[in-house]
């Protein structure tokens, strides 16, 4: 229920990394008490007690800059950093956000940590051809008595872009806008917060509305 492009999104954003990062980094380290720590754990940031939002800091001094990115968690991370002390970990990366385009419009969500690319679009690729529609937006369409042949219609003509159909509650109209409509500040923004639980790498597009 969040628009992509607000401050709430942004964190929640932190807070789903931040939960994601820490049954990552907790389960690694139960596993490497049953099967031993990786064979270079030693002298590693995780052997230092260095985890990924402990290297802001590090990041900051090397580059004389700040990163406006507070080191701020919600959930409480003494058990993993004991565990991590105690155990070592079993990977040395736990990790990587990578694109899921194909995978995502085979299952009917949205591609990885990305907007909306569009509300109504034809793809192609090596495995065959087919329509992506929001399903998402063609629920709450229905919720309200909106979703029919015309509108159906009138979504086509704008190419999935739902901005001026007046029909649609404006609400609606702000909360699915496609990627070409969000300023690119906010795609970063996300990854900014994400980036501070990652321990490997994170991929993400930036949708420029230009040539």
């Amino acid at each position: 229920g969040l628009n992509f492009d607000s401050d709430a999104a942004v964190q929640f954003s932190d807070k789903l990394m931040e939960f994601v990062s820490w049954h990552a980094i907790y389960n690694s380290a139960m596993i490497a008490k049953v099967k031993g720590a990786y064979e270079t754990f030693k002298g590693s940031k995780w052997d230092r007690g260095l985890f990924p939002v402990d290297t802001i800091k590090l990041l900051e001094e090397e580059r004389g800059i700040e990163t406006g990115i507070l080191p701020t968690a919600t959930m409480d991370w003494a058990p993993v950093r004991e565990a991590v002390k105690q155990y070592g970990m079993r990977n040395s990366n736990t990790m990587a956000i990578a694109p899921t385009a194909t995978i995502a419009n085979i299952s009917g969500a949205l591609p990885s940590v990305e907007p909306i690319y569009k509300n109504l679009y034809v793809k192609s690729n090596f495995s065959w051809e087919f329509t992506c529609v929001n399903d998402a937006l063609v629920i709450e369409l229905r919720a309200l008595g909106l979703w029919n042949d015309t509108m159906l219609e009138k979504i086509k003509q704008l190419d999935g872009n739902i901005e001026s159909i007046i029909e649609i509650p404006e609400t609606l109209r702000n909360k699915y806008k496609e990627a070409f409509q969000i300023d690119p500040h906010w795609v970063i923004m996300h990854a900014a917060v994400r980036g501070k639980w990652i321990d490997q790498s994170q991929s993400i597009n930036i949708f420029m509305n230009t040539t």
